[in-house]
């Protein structure tokens, strides 16, 4: 079997030798698959990238989220997961804040959208979520698309080429979530999610880059 090849759970995959194992179990020196998703293989990892499945929170992701309650002491945030996040007041704000006298919808209010980093989860999968962040902020305007979350790197790119590439020719601002909620704004729009739904579906074709340039050229 050969990278960007399509596996089965329990399909048997090559001779582990060593290396680490991402969506994998091994037997022996055998490894099989855990899931259905597209084989990667490297000298250092043998991995399957899920083909489906719903997005499980991890610390250091940057996620786009959307302001689902307020809270006293802080927000619960969707972010298209099994599990809701928290933001406290303290991951979310530099002032002081009375909470007796100070309504929070003023900073963040239902319904609203940010582009925020997991900041911790725990064994029960309680999920928390900060706004301190290089990147983190509140977006206005704009709309969300949903993409398969297992096919968010392949709209990154490598070093994020592919949506840069995106944004530079249709002039907008795209902010891809890990959880697989993207966010594009302005521009040329709708070629922008012609093209990230055209990722997500060939995601395990090659010459991917080839077809969007072709496309954004259009």
């Amino acid at each position: 079997m050969q990278t960007r090849d399509i596996v089965l759970p329990g399909m048997y995959i090559e001779e582990r030798k060593g290396r680490k194992l991402n969506n994998c179990y091994s037997e022996g020196e055998k490894v099989y698959s855990k899931v259905l998703g597209i084989l990667k293989i490297s000298e250092e990892e043998i991995s399957v990238i899920p083909l489906a499945g719903k997005y499980i929170p991890k610390v250091g992701d940057r996620v786009v989220g959307v302001i689902d309650e307020v809270e006293v002491s802080g927000w619960w945030v969707d972010i298209n997961s099994p599990y809701k996040a928290f933001l406290p007041i303290g991951e979310a704000l530099e002032e002081f804040v009375d909470l007796k006298k100070v309504d929070l919808s003023r900073f963040y209010d239902i319904g609203d959208v940010i582009f925020c980093k997991i900041s911790k989860v725990t064994k029960n999968k309680i999920v928390q979520v900060s706004m301190k962040d290089m990147i983190a902020r509140k977006l206005f305007g704009g709309a969300i698309m949903k993409i398969t979350p297992f096919k968010v790197p392949r709209v990154i790119g490598k070093g994020g080429s592919m949506i840069e590439l995106i944004k530079s020719k249709t002039k907008t601002e795209i902010y891809v979530g890990q959880n697989g909620l993207i966010w594009v704004k302005g521009g040329k729009k709708e070629k922008a999610w012609e093209c990230i739904s055209t990722i997500e579906k060939e995601a395990h074709t090659s010459g991917l880059t080839e077809k969007i340039s072709k496309m954004l050229e259009g």
